[in-house]
């Protein structure tokens, strides 16, 4: 690669926005650190405007960072003084968030909790020590902005040799786009928490033996539930995009055959989990979060919202389609690998709609009388004792699992190797390896026919208190799913272990998805200031799955 192609894709000195990383055929980018912006540069410059962005043919509103969807990619160095200036071209306040980067309390980006966010026509400069490296994002953290657009990849190379050798990288960026302005998506939600699931249990389905038993649909229905309510928006409001393209663009990244080549894989979809693959390749994953992992082969992996993953890949001379399913089953996204532009290879066929599962509402029918007993269980406030009771709460789940073992939802009964959060080991030792001293339990709670969401049953409009730390005390945090939908949990400014990780090599992550009716356990060292800590789907978020870890030099 010349260092011409590579700066172009890249926005850096005096904010030159050249989004090739993006286009049709993008030869992809250098993995020469030396070519990253350097401190003595004068600072990156990033401009928000609304605008239109043409998806299937059609101009759609967006909310946009340098023009592009996604942003323009921002490549730093491990080591450097990042200072990058966004300037709000907009009449609305917005905000952006460094999603996974270790910076101070202030620069973290969330309006009303670390700064006061940035007015219309006004300007904010970020500035702090790049601490790490690896793939990481940004977004925005006002309103809906992130689904209108507002979100592009940052990548950081590190400050000596990489761990993890390739000869070429392609930065994939995932997201749902919708025509339907985010603020009408909502009102639909909170209107029926179903208004997208077109695809429910029908009778010619029963009588053609898909799907569920009569008795197994006559037992959701007295609960209410409904086994198709896997996504809250699906295909029918949205279209899925590889770099801002949606499949019929066909985004192709181009090879050399037998190269090893690095892709950096972004969810930064508002409300969809992906399922990704890419058939005939082998995927080896080398990072989670932008922390390095030791290498391990899988055919495919689910990414949830706002989680990262490295892959190498070494292709042949032939072309490869690249599938990110929404693990609803309601659309994909599609890309291509190929050695040469104009090259295509089949796309599959979307496989069958996962159905939720007794499993997937915390519930081992062995030893239990149907339905009535379990329907008893599951409102039983004994159960979560931490839990405020109210019209937020739909569900208690009697018997939770961990479920980090388990290749995500859809993905159980698939012929060839996916991924868990248990396959994944931290190349580095863990740095804090001191015993957690207290454990902290959280329930994420919801009420999903009136989209009410919540932590411990109380939503984050009712101004719940800020959960207290103690800056540099070790806690244990169990998160508690009460609900039956996935919510892949985000912490700013940290990254914790996942407790079930092999001892002192624990994965490092700071985005983790917890599965209905599921249990995660991580370890943290937290660190003084406000930090959010909330839901990555968006709607989940902005109706009130959003708290804030206080962290104090001394005891609250």
């Amino acid at each position: 690669m010349r260092r011409r192609d590579f700066l172009s894709g890249v926005i850096g000195v005096g904010g030159a926005v050249l989004p090739a990383w993006a286009a049709q055929g993008s030869p992809g980018l250098a993995a020469a650190a030396g070519s990253a912006v350097r401190s003595s540069q004068p600072p990156i410059a990033l401009t928000v405007a609304r605008g239109l962005w043409r998806v299937r043919g059609r101009a759609g509103a967006a909310v946009m960072a340098g023009g592009s969807l996604p942003g323009p990619l921002i490549r730093l160095r491990e080591g450097q003084r990042a200072q990058i200036i966004v300037r709000n071209a907009m009449a609305e306040p917005t905000s952006i968030h460094w999603h996974g980067l270790i910076v101070p309390s202030g620069m973290d980006g969330v309006p009303g909790l670390s700064f006061p966010g940035i007015a219309p026509g006004a300007s904010f400069a970020y500035a702090f020590d790049v601490r790490q490296s690896g793939t990481y994002w940004y977004h925005s953290h006002s309103g809906l902005q992130e689904q209108s657009g507002l979100f592009g990849p940052l990548v950081i190379d590190p400050a000596g040799p990489d761990p993890i050798e390739s000869d070429r990288e392609h930065v994939l960026v995932l997201s749902d786009f919708s025509f339907l302005a985010p603020e009408r998506i909502l009102a639909l939600l909170k209107e029926n928490g179903e208004a997208f699931n077109y695809r429910e249990e029908t009778l010619a389905g029963l009588i053609a033996g898909r799907g569920q038993s009569l008795r197994q649909r006559l037992d959701w229905a007295r609960m209410r539930m409904d086994p198709t309510d896997i996504a809250d928006v699906t295909g029918a409001a949205y279209t899925y995009l590889v770099n801002g393209h949606d499949p019929a663009d066909n985004w192709t990244g181009l090879f050399t055959p037998g190269e090893r080549v690095r892709l950096r894989v972004i969810n930064a979809a508002s409300q969809t989990i992906f399922d990704f693959r890419i058939p005939g390749l082998d995927l080896t994953v080398v990072a989670a979060d932008g922390q390095a992992v030791r290498p391990v082969r899988v055919d495919e992996l689910q990414i949830a919202n706002a989680e990262t993953f490295d892959l190498i890949v070494t292709p042949k001379d032939r072309a490869y389609t690249v599938v990110a399913e929404a693990a609803d089953r309601s659309g994909l996204a599609r890309a291509t690998l190929a050695p040469r532009l104009g090259m295509s290879a089949p796309v599959p066929p979307l496989r069958a709609r996962p159905l939720a599962t007794m499993k997937d509402m915390g519930m081992d029918m062995s030893g239990m009388s149907g339905m009535s007993g379990m329907s008893m269980a599951m409102r039983d406030p004994a159960n979560a004792p931490g839990v405020k009771m109210g019209p937020g709460v739909e569900m208690i789940a009697p018997m939770p699992a961990d479920r980090t073992g388990e290749p995500g939802q859809g993905l159980e009964h698939v012929d060839h190797r996916v991924l868990t959060y248990r396959d994944l080991v931290a190349l580095a030792p863990n740095p804090d390896p001191r015993a957690p001293g207290r454990t902290l339990e959280i329930h994420l709670t919801g009420n999903m026919q009136r989209f009410i969401w919540g932590l411990d049953g109380v939503s984050y409009g009712e101004n719940p208190p800020p959960y207290a730390f103690r800056a540099g005390e070790r806690v244990r945090v169990v998160l508690v799913n009460d609900t039956m939908m996935a919510h892949p949990i985000h912490l700013h400014g940290h990254f914790f272990e996942l407790v079930d990780g092999p001892k002192g090599h624990r994965p490092l992550k700071h985005t983790v998805n917890v599965a209905p009716a599921g249990r995660v356990s991580f370890d943290f060292t937290p660190r003084e200031g406000d930090w959010a800590f909330h839901c990555h789907m968006l709607y989940h978020m902005a109706c009130g799955m959003f708290g804030v870890f206080a962290v104090r030099e001394s005891a609250a």
